[in-house]
């Protein structure tokens, strides 16, 4: 942590660092109300070059609006950058206004002027004391990859602006009184001006006349290059460093002690995840960070006394960095305790637990279950159980390379409940169920990896897609009825999303907001797999345990949520070019 991070902010700080936020919102709104309302912008406009002046950063126009909003968002984000470039530039706009103020009386004359002065003045105190409130860190390499950004990105926006001129311009046709037609070095530096300056002066241009709607667009066009240079400026450190082989067996250690506790534990090992230990070195968090969010899955691992250690050393990481912090599938134990700690939780949905002793086929409500099973029987599939650590070495790989085949897509989904690799060494305590057909050709593959010592956690399930429906389910069936071969005893098998919606909401006498809840994700579950993994997992008559989303902000909600969707392999986000990335800036170095 920064000195100033360390010291204890009070309740003026907090106003004062609020205060600019509210300040710069505001002037982000007028900015873009003026830029299509058109009296109003050029009403503003005036002000700036006859004998008035205006605030901080209200200048009207979709670039300066864009500006204004994104400094608005980095110093929510309590972005230290954000906060040394609003210090420096209301600063010098101040120290400007001062001067204009004491050397011509013209101006001192004109109120509005006055109220600009002292507008300007409150924001620039704002900043001195909330100073301590913006601390988050931001990668080492942003000057670079903004420089980059802003040379290549007005080179490409200027030519678009040029072509843009040139197709438009009315002026081209002109008659030999008239001016000469421009040149495209002419036509290339008239867009140049409109995309850095909202007043440029159309008499430098004799030979150019466009449509108003061509210098808007330009003028979009700047913003969208003056958004791409902030956003390289101030992006946060986009990751940290990834699990060692020390960090695991430090893991693998707490997961021997504590494993127990948590069916999602063995996922804390993915080699994609970060982690943080508690001072005494009890317990850990493991994370990863996605877009400007620390997605930490699950509970803590190790002892639960030491949890709060680790969460502490969490969220100071989190803040450091500007991320936002969230959870992924915590239980109510893990829930309970990252609240104590500021965040808020949201039940996601429930996890299908299932006790393999208690589990019967028989009965009524089985019927169906039952004589899904038996068909798949009846077609001659059997399903082998086995120990990764069991299968020599050719058959494992043979059984990787189908695992690929069968795979739905090239995208390998999941984090919090998933793994993320097949066949690992370290990985050999895992459970392979395959299955083969009538005539020995394997036709699925289900893993399962470690709970504790007496139980296994649904990761990975595939099939041929040629194959007979209700495979999966007639080996998951096969697993329960055959646990005692690998000595467990409960089995954890698919998270289901929203569970408790679609089961009050088809009972008798749910109300109207829950009927309409249940029946917007049924809709949904046409493209998502929402209502059919619950009935998926009801059939198996589980215990349903709940699991929770925790964050500290409702207004991350929807990046947390694009978040998660990315590490869980649902959404996949554009990325800059290879020559822009950090590694590549690092390599040129």
């Amino acid at each position: 942590m920064s000195p100033d991070e360390d010291r204890p902010r009070g309740p003026w700080s907090q106003r004062g660092a609020a205060f600019g936020v509210w300040y710069l919102r505001i002037v982000t709104f007028v900015n873009l109300l003026s830029a299509v309302w058109v009296s109003f912008g050029n009403d503003i406009r005036r002000h700036n070059i006859e004998e008035f002046f205006t605030p901080y950063l209200l200048t009207a126009g979709f670039a300066s609006g864009a500006f204004s909003l994104f400094l608005s968002v980095t110093l929510r984000r309590r972005k230290r950058a954000a906060w040394i470039l609003n210090l420096l530039l209301s600063g010098l706009l101040l120290l400007l206004f001062a001067f204009v103020l004491a050397a011509a009386p013209e101006f001192r004359g004109q109120a509005q002027n006055w109220v600009s002065l002292a507008l300007t003045l409150l924001f620039f105190v704002s900043l001195v004391v909330g100073r301590r409130e913006f601390y988050a860190k931001g990668d080492r390499s942003n000057p670079k990859l903004a420089a980059v950004t802003a040379a290549g990105g007005l080179l490409v926006a200027s030519l678009l602006a040029a072509l843009l001129v040139t197709a438009t311009n009315t002026a081209q046709d002109a008659s030999a009184e008239s001016a000469a037609p421009a040149t495209f070095m002419q036509r290339w530096r008239y867009g140049v001006m409109r995309l850095v300056s909202l007043a440029a002066d159309d008499r430098a241009f004799p030979g150019i006349d466009t449509p108003n709607w061509v210098n808007v667009a330009i003028n979009v066009l700047s913003a969208a290059l003056l958004v791409a240079v902030l956003w390289a400026a101030f992006r946060s450190v986009r990751s940290t460093d990834p699990i060692t082989a020390d960090d695991e067996e430090r893991l693998r250690a707490l997961l021997v002690r504590h494993g127990d506790r948590d069916s999602l534990g063995y996922f804390a090992l993915r080699r994609d995840k970060s982690v943080i230990f508690s001072p005494s070195g009890k317990a850990a968090v493991t994370y990863r960070v996605v877009g400007g969010v620390s997605l930490a899955s699950a509970d803590p691992l190790g002892d639960p006394e030491a949890w709060p250690g680790a969460i502490e050393q969490w969220l100071a990481e989190a803040r450091a960095h500007g991320w936002a912090p969230a959870v992924m599938g915590a239980s109510e134990e893990g829930g309970t305790i990252y609240a104590r700690h500021g965040l808020d939780a949201l039940e996601l949905g429930d996890e299908a637990i299932v006790e393999t002793e208690e589990f019967t086929l028989g009965g009524r409500a089985m019927r169906t279950v039952r004589q899904a099973y038996n068909r798949v029987q009846r077609a001659g599939y059997t399903v082998r159980i086995r120990r990764h650590e069991d299968i020599p070495a050719p058959e494992l790989d043979r059984l990787l390379r189908l695992a690929d085949d069968w795979r739905d897509g090239e995208t390998e989904r999941g984090f919090s409940m998933a793994l993320g690799r097949l066949g690992d060494p370290g990985d050999g305590r895992c459970v392979m169920l395959e299955c083969t057909d009538e005539k020995g050709e394997l036709r699925a593959l289900l893993s399962f990896v470690p709970w504790g010592a007496k139980g296994l956690s649904l990761d990975l399930m595939r099939r041929d897609r040629d194959s007979e429906n209700g495979l999966m389910e007639f080996m998951v069936l096969e697993m329960i009825q055959r646990a005692k071969e690998v000595e467990i005893t409960q089995i954890s098998l698919n998270f289901a999303m929203f569970r408790s919606v679609f089961e009050r909401g088809s009972r008798l006498g749910a109300g109207p907001v829950l009927r309409l809840w249940r029946s917007l994700l049924s809709f949904f579950s046409r493209w998502w797999q929402i209502e059919s993994l619950y009935r998926a997992n009801a059939k198996y008559r589980p215990i349903w345990e709940p699991r929770y989303m925790l964050f500290e902000k409702s207004t991350d909600l929807l990046r947390i949520g694009i978040a998660a969707a990315r590490a869980e392999g649902f959404l996949e986000a554009p990325g800059l070019p290879k020559w822009l990335n950090r590694k590549h800036l690092e390599n040129v170095r």
